[in-house]
C-alpha cells in the first residue's frame, strides 16, 4: 500500500473560503495556546505541543508553518530548522542535536525539518550506514514514545506534491530574485532521485506511524487548502490531549 498514492492532490480551496476558514482556525489556535501557557483559564500549563514538518523540496513547508504561528505571539512558540549536521554534530548521536529545541510543559516547538533526515536524505545520499539509518525507525519511535509518556502532543506532518507541481515550483523560485535563494543546485539533484526519495518516504510512514505519533500526509498541490489542514490539525491534536488530560478546552474567560 501507497500512503502517497493515496493523497488527494486535488484537494483545494478558493481563495474568499480558504481566507475564511484559514482565520478561523487560527482564532481558535490562539485560544488553545493561551490555555496551553496558562495564560487564560485556570493559569495550569498545559502539556508540550510539537509540531514536526517534513516533505518534498519546495512542497510548502514554510508557508504551512507561517500560517501556524503566525496569529501567536512570537514569546508562545518556537520554530527550529535543521540543516545538513555540522561536524561536531556527527560526533554526537543523530537525535542529540534536536534535544535543546524540544519544549517544555507549557511549550511549543515547531521542527522545520527533523530526525526524519535520518532515514531520507541521509539514506538516499548515502550519508549515514546503512545499518546506522535501519536502527534509527525504532530509535525514533522509542523517542517519540518516551515524549508522548511525559505529556508531549507530537503532530506530524509530511508535505506531499506532484513531481509536476514541484517543478512548477523550482521554476518559479528561478525565475523569481526574491526567492532564487530557496532554490540550489541540491534541490535539482534531490528530484533526480525521486524515485529513492519516494520508498524512503514510504518506508518511513510505514515503521514510523505509531499511536503516539500518527502521520498525516498533507496534500500540498493547493497550498490554501494545505494551511487550512495543518492549522485545524494542529488544533484538534490539542483537544484531544486537554480531554484526555480532564481539561477543558473552552474555560469561562474573564476581562
Amino acid at each position: 500500500m501507497s500512503r502517497l498514492a493515496d493523497v488527494d492532490l486535488t484537494a483545494s480551496l478558493d481563495k474568499k473560503e480558504a481566507k475564511t476558514q484559514l482565520a478561523a482556525a487560527q482564532e481558535r489556535l490562539t485560544h488553545l495556546r493561551l490555555l496551553l501557557g496558562g495564560q487564560i483559564g485556570s493559569g495550569a500549563l498545559g502539556p508540550p505541543l510539537l509540531v514536526l514538518f517534513e516533505g518534498w523540496d519546495a512542497s510548502g513547508k514554510g508557508g504551512a508553518i507561517k500560517r501556524l504561528v503566525e496569529p501567536l505571539d512570537p514569546r508562545h512558540a518556537r520554530v527550529a530548522q535543521f540543516a545538513a549536521p555540522s561536524p561536531d554534530e556527527k560526533r554526537h548521536h543523530f537525535l542529540w542535536r534536536f534535544w535543546p529545541a524540544l519544549p517544555g510543559w507549557g511549550g511549543m516547538a515547531v521542527l522545520d525539518r527533523t530526525w526524519y533526515g535520518r532515514v531520507l536524505v541521509e539514506r538516499v545520499e548515502g550519508f549515514a550506514p546503512e545499518e546506522a539509518w535501519r536502527r534509527a525507525y525504532g530509535e525514533i519511535v522509542d523517542l517519540e514514545t518516551s515524549l508522548a509518556a511525559e505529556g508531549t502532543v507530537v503532530v506530524k506532518f509530511f508535505m506531499h506534491v506532484s513531481p509536476e507541481e514541484q517543478l512548477r515550483r523550482f521554476e518559479s523560485r528561478r525565475d523569481d530574485p526574491y526567492k532564487a535563494w530557496k532554490l540550489t543546485d541540491e534541490d535539482w539533484r534531490n528530484r533526480e532521485k525521486r524515485p529513492e526519495y519516494e520508498a524512503a518516504i514510504e518506508e518511513m510512514l510505514d515503521r514510523t506511524d505509531h499511536q503516539a505519533g500518527p502521520w498525516h500526509v498533507v496534500a500540498g498541490e493547493d497550498k490554501r487548502w494545505a494551511r487550512v489542514f495543518v492549522v485545524r490539525t494542529v488544533c484538534a491534536a490539542i483537544e484531544r490531549a486537554l480531554a484526555a488530560r480532564g481539561m477543558d478546552a473552552d474555560p469561562p474567560l474573564t476581562r
